[in-house]
């Protein structure tokens, strides 16, 4: 019990920060691009608070870490409201504001990475520990959303990025997706085929974090 407590709270921040920032980037794009929709209702900010679903940001990635049954990390946060239509051009810059969340992880990603490396190499003591697991899991945590955002079905950022690439009416076919795009996405992460699909791009990923950062393997 003691140390699934000790898990919980190590864990804690970077699986919040993970999930809210990636959010809150989402608002800020969409701001600068000409929809100030989330600004407005105060979603363009690090405050958890004005993000977290108690159950999607919370419950589901904790349940998930404590199994550590080593499939794709899965959570989510309460979505930022973006009227595309008030973008300055909407189907090009939704590709940057789509963007602008994973981008926001690979950020943090880094940023986890450099405290990682800074961990391993103090001496090992009671700082230091809890350190170098705090950043593992905000390695984990932040790979597995930009990977899983980034796969290609609205409304994942990936299905956003898709429609603002593709010509007008193939687009328009692939956003009607949308309103099966969860069911879907749960059906592919049950079965495993979602996993099977996303651990490669992830092992790459990570292969290139230990690379640059010089981890041992």
């Amino acid at each position: 019990m003691q140390e699934m407590i000790q898990t919980v709270a190590i864990a804690a921040l970077p699986v919040i920060l993970a999930i809210t920032l990636h959010e809150a980037a989402h608002g800020y794009a969409a701001r600068y691009f000409g929809d100030p929709t989330a600004w407005q209702e105060g979603r363009i900010t690090a405050n958890p608070l004005k993000h977290i679903d108690p159950v999607g940001t919370i419950l589901v990635p904790i349940i998930i870490l404590l199994l550590s049954t080593g499939g794709i990390l899965f959570g989510w946060a309460k979505p930022v409201p973006v009227n595309f239509g008030r973008l300055r051009h909407p189907k090009q810059d939704m590709l940057w504001v789509a963007a602008a969340g994973p981008a926001a992880n690979l950020a943090m990603l880094l940023f986890w990475a450099t405290l990682m490396k800074l961990a391993v190499t103090l001496p090992t003591n009671f700082f230091s520990v809890p350190m170098a697991r705090m950043a593992e899991i905000g390695i984990l945590v932040n790979l597995a959303l930009m990977v899983l955002n980034l796969f290609p079905l609205p409304p994942l950022d990936g299905g956003r990025i898709a429609v603002s690439l593709l010509p007008p009416q193939a687009a328009w076919r692939f956003a009607q997706l949308e309103r099966f795009g969860f069911p879907i996405l749960l059906l592919l992460l049950f079965t495993g085929i979602l996993g099977k699909l996303l651990m490669p791009v992830m092992e790459a990923v990570m292969g290139m974090i230990f690379f640059v950062f010089q981890f041992s393997a």
